[in-house]
């Protein structure tokens, strides 16, 4: 997704006053598929009730945005159009790792077929994105202005 410069903060309108996201999570037609992936190759640690997969211990989202298909579709694929003979995800989510390329081996040898692996994208976010189960366009990443290291670059 294309970083740009922040647009100018308006004053905060009256509604209903979001502080943060508490929550994300996919709704899983296929339990054992997920779990396989967010548990067992993202090794994401989960308490159990019920089949409800859960925790409270991963950091909080760094960022939300409404992301244009088409901006996603050209950084997975390099034009604006999704491939018709791939489900069109309804969401997008990403996981800071400390190792993308170690992240991205342990993916590939689970048999997940990756659309982008390790790439840099231009605004210096290295990447490698899958779709999950559920069909949520899935990235391990290494982010480094979320991390405190450098500011992010305009694209």
């Amino acid at each position: 997704m294309a970083r740009t410069k922040p647009t100018a903060r308006k004053k905060r309108r009256s509604g209903v006053g979001v502080l943060f996201i508490a929550g994300f999570g996919p709704i899983v037609p296929d339990p054992p598929a997920s779990r396989r992936l967010y548990a067992e190759t993202l090794a994401i640690r989960f308490e159990e009730s019920n089949d409800y997969l859960h925790t409270d211990r991963l950091e909080g989202a760094k960022a939300f945005a409404l992301w244009p298909l088409s901006q996603a579709a050209e950084s997975c694929f390099g034009k604006a159009t999704w491939p018709k003979r791939l489900p069109v995800p309804q969401a997008w989510l990403e996981f800071d790792v400390q190792d993308v390329d170690r992240a991205t081996q342990a993916l590939r040898d689970r048999g997940y077929q990756l659309l982008v692996a390790s790439r840099k994208e231009p605004w210096g976010q290295t990447v490698t994105r899958l779709l999950s189960p559920e069909g949520l366009l899935v990235g391990v990443t290494h982010t480094p202005w979320l991390r405190g290291a450098r500011t992010k670059t305009s694209s």
